[in-house]
């Protein structure tokens, strides 16, 4: 097999929201941000870890993230607990279908990108 790993991801925001985008990654998921290599400082955004892999803030316009179905799903230990967390923020739950093994919601970040929430059971 050629591929071994995920390294990182990026999702992308208009600059207009690029504080609130910060703001949401680091302040209410609560990833750890990491140091751009300076070749690419000048280009806004943050890049955060979880675990093994990176979360690349791109700012790109337009960006047109608000219709796309794509998304990162992150894993958490209590669905609940963390859906409580999320709406102190006023950030929207958006329910989907059922899937078996394990219990999901969806969020929007400010840039428009889909997130699934996801506790395995």
């Amino acid at each position: 097999m050629w591929l071994t790993a995920i390294d990182h991801i990026q999702v992308t925001s208009p600059p207009e929201v690029e504080n609130a985008m910060l703001f949401f990654y680091s302040q209410i998921l609560g990833l750890t941000e990491i140091i751009k290599p300076e070749a690419v400082q000048a280009n806004g955004g943050a890049w955060y870890v979880l675990g093994d892999i990176q979360i690349h803030v791109g700012i790109e316009k337009p960006a047109n993230n608000e219709v796309s179905r794509r998304h990162i799903c992150f894993r958490v230990h209590n669905l609940e607990a963390f859906a409580k967390h999320l709406q102190a923020y006023k950030v929207e739950i958006i329910s989907d279908r059922p899937l078996s093994g394990y219990n999901r919601f969806f969020i929007r970040d400010p840039g428009g990108n889909r997130i699934e929430i996801a506790e395995f059971i």
